[in-house]
């Protein structure tokens, strides 16, 4: 299947390109992170919160995520690791405890709307994680948390930013429709199903997503208009 050009200076990358380029980010955030974090606050302490490997994923597979943007990850991790704090202070039972943290975690990034799922993973870590997490108190939440969280989106705004269609937060993604300016052009079914199939990156839509979808839509239409008219022209 041949890849469509983008306009305006954009490229295309194929799934594979695609793929390499979400697991190389994953792998060399988490290595900086653990790093990092090792070297800032030294052997003796707590280094890393092993939900940043599901958050990772997040960042770099799909990085225009709502779920992945700056205030999910950071609003979304302090609150959960707060929320896990003080239920494994209160709650004398893990199981009941580690539920709770859970739950109350998904109630909480749903109201602040801040839903970053990795960070349920933080608030459990809070009260099973043992007897070196829960000495740490609410300290938790800066060392490791938002260490971990604040480098990982250092290095993910760092590694995507020479790829226009990956650049992170999503606002600073090549993309808009002023490309669209001015055209007719009405997509056809056909149009939008290959949009859909060449589209670069797994759709946890928004907006932009959707954006995308639509410009590369009206490109194929109007290739399909012109080799309708030069067969037309041709028979």
């Amino acid at each position: 299947m041949t890849q469509l050009t983008k306009k305006r200076g954009a490229q295309v990358s194929g799934p594979i390109v695609e793929s390499l380029l979400s697991g190389v980010g994953g792998f060399f955030a988490i290595y900086v992170v653990y790093v990092a974090a090792g070297h800032l606050l030294g052997n003796g302490h707590i280094l890393f919160v092993v939900s940043m490997g599901a958050a990772a994923m997040l960042m770099f597979a799909v990085p225009h995520s709502p779920m992945a943007q700056p205030w999910a990850l950071i609003v979304g991790n302090l609150i959960s690791a707060a929320l896990g704090v003080t239920i494994a202070r209160w709650v004398p039972d893990p199981a009941f405890g580690a539920a709770l943290a859970v739950g109350a975690s998904i109630v909480a990034m749903q109201l602040l709307r801040c839903l970053h799922p990795p960070a349920s993973a933080t608030a459990l870590t809070a009260v099973i994680g043992g007897q070196s997490i829960t000495d740490l108190g609410y300290s938790y939440l800066w060392t490791p948390v938002l260490l971990n969280v604040l480098i990982l989106l250092a290095i993910t705004m760092i590694f995507n930013w020479p790829f226009a269609w990956r650049r992170y937060p999503a606002v600073f993604a090549k993309s808009g429709l002023e490309a669209m300016h001015g055209s007719e052009t009405v997509p056809s079914q056909e149009s939008i199903a290959e949009a859909l199939r060449q589209n670069e990156t797994y759709l946890d839509v928004d907006e932009r997503d959707l954006e995308q979808i639509f410009r590369n839509a009206c490109e194929f239409e109007r290739e399909r208009r012109r080799d309708l008219r030069s067969s037309g022209k041709n028979g």
